[in-house]
């Protein structure tokens, strides 16, 4: 899968195309108003160890710094954590990325490392990627502090 956000309807397409042709993963869509305003997707499935991996999030730009990923991460996280039972959530993004590891941060994830020269980019430059996690037993205040701000954001 490519490493680079979607700049066109084609791109966006064969990216969620390859992500429900994918087996480890499950990529679920964001409604809003009876329509598809982005997707976010549970990665690693099924898991073999005791954490799974939140990743592959688009949003329609119109939905950038709105509650919307809040209340996505927060339903993501608490059901991996909380229905699932796996201990960890990992969540990753390219170190070009800061918006995402703005977001990351902002629900809770805690920065573990970032792997250099982890990947190459599309165009040929090597990404670096940084890695956060969030863990069962850190979820709680998290879970608590996320639903306080959807209810401020109202």
């Amino acid at each position: 899968m490519p490493a680079s956000t979607p700049r066109t309807e084609a791109e966006l397409a064969a990216v969620a195309s390859s992500l429900i042709d994918d087996p480890h993963a499950l990529p679920l869509a964001v409604i809003r108003d009876g329509s598809a305003i982005g997707w976010s997707t549970y990665l690693g499935c099924p898991g073999f160890d005791s954490s799974i991996e939140i990743g592959w999030t688009w949003y329609g730009q119109a939905h950038w710094r709105s509650p919307v990923n809040t209340e996505c991460k927060l339903l993501l996280v608490g059901h991996a954590i909380d229905k699932l039972g796996f201990n960890r959530v990992q969540l990753k993004t390219d170190i070009m990325n800061v918006r995402s590891q703005t977001a990351i941060r902002r629900i809770g994830g805690v920065h573990e490392g970032t792997l250099r020269r982890h990947r190459p980019r599309p165009d040929g430059t090597w990404r670096d990627t940084v890695y956060f996690s969030i863990l069962d037993d850190e979820w709680p205040d998290h879970r608590t502090r996320l639903q306080n701000r959807l209810l401020t954001a109202q």
